[in-house]
């Protein structure tokens, strides 16, 4: 039975080819982007079937979110799984300086507040009301027939156990994630929703790849006993076997996806 789903982040990177792996499946995506709308709109025409759609809205304005939800629904008739995938991760460069980033001996304090409220108010915050307006209409609308009553995928990172030096509020704002989802888990459980978090490590996207192509590449690499990162594709499997009846029992795991990069 075909499913109706959100996926917030999703012009490029993961949030597309998680897009693409629900897709194949014979679900309905509506593709959430914030400003990226032509790039969006190519990954919607990439898709199989039909019933897709592209949607525009700034995650960290806690007003836009209501619009977003709504128009989704409106598109897919019920939203039955929800994907939590977009996030800040670094910082413009700083204007004269080769810093990215928000690193905390470099970086002065309007700087650091500012990106601390823009990085939660995305990454934590905006996840949260996103999540909210989804469940509430999962509660409130029946499920078509065969359709479970609802999924919630929160995509997170690994950085959110070993820390991030260079990108600190990223690295909060995911275990702010994850912990979310799991309380969020137990609360919904009784209604028949499920949450999970997926807490990727370093992936291979065009976001990436000048780091993996610079100096700095191969150390990256190494970080995996596989001498790899992952594929946008890998993880993007990943999240929808999390979204699937078959995973409801993973309710309240975060699963770690890092290829044995960090263990704990």
């Amino acid at each position: 039975m075909s499913r109706g789903v959100l996926i917030t982040g999703a012009s490029r990177g993961v949030g597309a080819a998680a897009a693409r792996a629900f897709a194949d499946a014979g679900d309905r995506v509506v593709l959430h982007c914030r400003g990226a709308v032509d790039r969006a709109e190519e990954v919607r025409a990439g898709l199989p079937g039909e019933g897709h759609a592209v949607i525009a809205a700034d995650l960290g304005d806690a007003a836009a979110i209501p619009s977003l939800v709504a128009e989704s629904a409106a598109e897919l008739g019920r939203i039955d799984v929800l994907v939590n995938n977009a996030a800040m991760f670094v910082d413009e460069p700083v204007a004269g300086s080769r810093r990215v980033g928000h690193p905390l001996a470099e970086t002065s304090y309007e700087e650091w507040v500012a990106t601390w409220r823009r990085t939660l108010a995305v990454n934590l915050e905006g996840a949260a009301h996103v999540t909210w307006c989804v469940a509430r209409q999962m509660l409130d609308k029946e499920p078509a027939q065969g359709v479970r009553r609802g999924a919630i995928v929160n995509v997170g990172s690994r950085g959110a156990y070993r820390g991030e030096p260079d990108v600190p509020a990223y690295g909060a704002s995911k275990a702010g994630l994850h912990s979310l989802g799991q309380s969020l888990a137990a609360s919904l459980a009784p209604h028949d929703i499920t949450v999970t978090s997926i807490a990727p490590g370093f992936i291979a996207t065009d976001m990436t790849e000048t780091f993996l192509a610079g100096p700095g590449g191969d150390a990256i690499r190494a970080q995996s006993p596989f001498g790899r990162v992952a594929t946008a594709e890998e993880v993007g499997n990943a999240i929808y076997w999390l979204a699937s009846a078959e995973a409801n029992w993973a309710s309240g795991a975060v699963l770690d996806f890092n290829g044995a990069s960090y263990l704990h």
